[in-house]
Formats: C-alpha cells, structure tokens, sequence
C-alpha cells in the first residue's frame, strides 16, 4: 500500500462505521448524521451529550446516541450492523464502491442501505414497475409481458414486493437477464406482505432485497414513502401500470418527476377506476404513453448502447477473472488463498488477514460482486 494511503483507507473505514452507527440509533435521521459527517465526528472514539449538541443535534437525539455507547464505545466495536450480516446481507454507505451511483444524485441518498443477493444490480440500468395492490387481468398481463420483456433484454426491474403489480413484475423478471430488485419497506430481514414470503426468499436468491431500515425496525407509514422514494431513484424511468389518482404508485411517479426520472404510463379503459392514474398522468403529459418496451427505448435512445456495453464488459470481466489470477489486488488475493482453505466468517477473516475491518468488508463486496466468493447462511464466506 502506497505511503499516506493506509491512512486514507482507515479514515473511510471508521466514517462509514460512524454513518451505520448513528443509523442504527433510534431517533437518528438523515440531517443529524450529515451533522455528524459534516463535522467528521467519526474523529471522536467517545460520544458525549455535549459533544453531539455542539454539532447541532437535538438533545432527544443526543442521548440516544451517548446512552448507546456509553459502556462500549462505539469505535471498539467490530461491526454496527452485525445484524444483518446474520441475515446474509451487507450494509453499504455512499463510501462504498457497491453503492449505487442513481442514489447519489438525489438530494438526499439513503445513508445506508441494506442489500442481500446479487450486488452487482445495483450497478445495471433499471426501470421500476409499479401499480395497485388489487390489478385487474388487464393489468396483471401488461405487467408480466413488461417486467419480462425488459428482464430478456438485459435491463434490471424494481419494483417494492406489493401485493399485485409489484409482485408480478418481479416474478416476470427473475428469469431474465437484468432480474429484479425488490425495495422493502421493511427491514431486509422482513417479508411484507406476510403473502409474498416465498417470492422474498426467491429475490434473496436470484436478485436483490434492498432496505432502508434497520433491522428491528417496528413497520411504519413513513416507511412506504421512503421506499417509493428509492424505487424511483434506482431507476432511470418509472412505468405506472394500473392505479388510483390517489395511490402509492402515483406516489413513486412524483418522486420519480421530482428527480428528473422518465415517466411512463400504460393507458387503460378510460371507465376504469384502476386506470384512472395512468390515464391523468398521460392526459397531462406528464407520462409518456407507452404499450411496451420499444416505446421506453425510443424515449430512453441510449440505453441498447449502455446494455450492450454492459454485457460486453461482463463477458471480459468474466474471461479475465477465469484466466488470470493476477486480476485480483493482492489483498483479495490472499482473502480467497484463506477461503480456500476453509469457509470462514468475516470476523475470523479480520483475525486472520489483520485487514482493517471497514476495508475488509468492502473488499469482500468487490469479491461478491466479481464472483469469486460467496456469502453463505450463517453468515460465512466461501471460495467458488
């Protein structure tokens, strides 16, 4: 490692634990933790009340933090979100190479967002489908022959694991090539509804969960709003299948305006309470009319290009990692050397490799994401 840059690295460790740790503290919202980071607190080992009032937090807040931590400092401990690495997923902040360039240009990305199954969706163009939770067969077809045929084609579909639309759209893309990411509104450790528990676990395995909450979270309205929020800034355009004037998916539409996002909207019969929202949306012209997925390409003309620079990049990144072990820092390569061995967690990865645990666990992301090893129930790592 080059000289000053051992210091650099620390540094980002020890913010990003400082970002999960206010995150996990009840009471702690977005403004307070970019006080904390504006003021690069993660320079404090120990949280007083004083402390955390001089940098502007409330003073509810400021004892939630300072009681946290007041027999263990927050700096000696392994991990803040041990938690959901018992789940099988990983947290990431706006420090992490995994987190997902969509999320940074809103104004105000999620500080951490929990994530379980195939990473490197995050770094894919997608598109969010969305609707009521009560579709009628009209709008269940337009969903699954959408979600399906955007899935074949390469491009990833969100959507927030709903009863109705949201569910068949993710069931239509799980088999394609882009798969599907589900935003919960949830922690990443929960199915709702209870109903769609078997197409939860199926996502885990061959797409992605995505949470902004964290785990032992009570489920709340102001949950729903934070995850449409995230549906739509994950997705370069929204599409409304079927919904009221009044619903959740019309909800994501504005936040998806609201980010410069593209807007679509599948017309439906114009005496149809379920078709009333898409219809206003095309009637104001703030949705593109669209009855599939030729309509977005023409309105989105860059995205065969990026798709097909995405696969190509796959296919290279795949013959290089095949062929040639010299494609890996010698830090991952020495990671999957111990693996190699014998699966391991990543607290004993940490003991044995003396890698600063921040760093640690974004070089086992990068390694996920290229493959080359895996993270296995019970929260243990294994060489593939």
């Amino acid at each position: 490692m080059k000289k000053g840059l051992g210091k650099i690295v620390q540094n980002q460790d020890i913010r990003r634990k400082m970002i999960i740790a206010f995150h996990e503290i009840s009471g702690i919202g977005w403004h307070a933790i970019q006080k904390a980071v504006q003021h690069q607190f993660w320079n404090k080992p120990l949280w007083s009340i004083e402390d955390l009032l001089a940098i502007g937090l409330q003073r509810g807040q400021a004892k939630a933090a300072a009681d946290r931590y007041a027999e263990h400092p927050w700096i000696l401990t392994e991990e803040p979100s041990a938690a959901a690495q018992k789940v099988n997923a990983v947290a990431l902040t706006p420090y992490d190479a995994a987190y997902p360039q969509m999320l940074k240009e809103i104004a105000q990305p999620p500080w951490v967002l929990y994530v379980r199954g195939r990473l490197e969706l995050l770094q894919r163009p997608a598109i969010a489908i969305v609707g009521t939770r009560v579709p009628t067969a009209y709008g269940r077809q337009a969903a699954v022959s959408l979600a399906k045929e955007l899935s074949r084609s390469g491009l990833t579909v969100v959507s927030g694991l709903a009863k109705g639309i949201d569910g068949k759209a993710h069931e239509a893309a799980l088999g394609g090539a882009g798969g599907t990411i589900a935003v919960l509104p949830t922690p990443i450790d929960r199915c709702y509804p209870p109903e769609n528990l078997s197409l939860f676990h199926s996502i885990a395995e061959q797409g992605l969960l995505v949470s902004e909450t964290p785990i032992g979270t009570s489920l709340h309205p102001g949950q729903f709003h934070q995850r449409n929020r995230i549906i739509a800034a994950l997705s370069v355009g929204t599409v409304v299948v079927e919904g009221a004037t009044r619903s959740g998916s019309l909800i994501t539409a504005r936040h998806a305006s609201d980010m410069s996002r593209e807007l679509f909207a599948i017309p439906g019969p114009i005496y149809s309470p379920k078709s009333e929202g898409p219809n206003e949306l095309i009637k104001r012209g703030e949705a593109k009319l669209i009855t599939g997925m030729q309509d977005i390409i023409e309105e989105l003309n860059w995205l065969p290009a990026a798709l097909q620079a995405y696969k190509e990049a796959d296919k290279t990144s795949t013959s290089k990692l095949d062929t040639k072990g010299d494609q890996l820092t010698p830090e991952e390569s020495k990671l999957i050397a111990l693996l190699r061995d014998q699966p391991l967690s990543i607290n004993e990865l940490h003991e044995l490799s003396a890698i600063p645990f921040g760093h640690l666990n974004a070089l086992l992301l990068n390694l996920c994401i290229k493959r080359k090893i895996e993270l296995q129930p019970g929260s243990i790592y294994i060489a593939l």
